[in-house]
């Protein structure tokens, strides 16, 4: 019976992931010498945390903070308030047609997100992705980030699929099966993982913008 796993409460959670990881693998290792300290990255679970992904989708950070401010401004971040509202009022919310019906859909869903808590990776992941609006990437996002999972990858994510072409030395970016491949080695740390690969990313193209 699957289980929730191992789950990442602080930094000494994510370091001794870290030092798992370069154990596992000098590239690990050489990466966290560029990068340093792992930001923790945990967030609060619930809904609007989900509905501030969806308000993210295709847009710019700037504008996603924005709309945000606007939503929390006229009160409509819980699912009784989205179901209440009707769609003229969450359009002045900034919120385009197809963001307003992620939203109500999410609202309607009635998650029980307390008991996701509990629930094992592969029950948040259907439990999410069955909300019209949630994909595999933001449900594992939420499983990183939210519920704290240390096993969880988001190997469709562009900035992990680079970081992990530089510094495995790929000949090409590797697809997202590829790197969900590769990222089975990493297991029972995949997500500190993750953070790695993000990490070195950024310090990779900084030193890139500085040449």
């Amino acid at each position: 019976m699957e289980t929730v796993g191992r789950v990442i409460k602080g930094d000494s959670c994510v370091s001794e992931g870290a030092a798992w990881l370069a154990e596992l693998d000098p590239r690990f290792a050489e990466a966290l010498q560029e990068t340093g300290e792992l930001p923790l990255r945990l967030r609060e679970d619930g809904f609007a945390q989900l509905l501030s992904a969806i308000v993210s989708q295709q847009v710019s950070v700037p504008s996603a903070r924005a709309i945000w401010a606007r939503l929390e401004e006229m009160g409509l971040t819980t699912p009784e308030a989205v179901l209440a509202a009707g769609e003229d009022v969450l359009r002045a919310g900034g919120l385009c047609r197809q963001k307003i019906r992620y939203a109500q859909a999410l609202a309607a869903a009635e998650i029980d997100f307390e008991d996701l808590r509990s629930q094992p990776t592969q029950e948040v992941m259907k439990t999410l992705t069955a909300v019209n609006g949630i994909g595999v990437w933001t449900a594992e996002i939420y499983a990183m980030f939210s519920l704290g999972r240390a096993d969880v990858f988001a190997p469709g994510d562009l900035a992990l699929q680079e970081g992990a072409r530089i510094l495995f030395d790929l000949p090409e970016r590797p697809k997202e099966k590829v790197l969900r491949e590769m990222a089975e080695a990493w297991s029972p740390w995949r997500s500190v993982a993750a953070r790695i690969l993000w990490a070195y990313y950024h310090v990779e193209k900084n030193r890139e913008g500085i040449a």
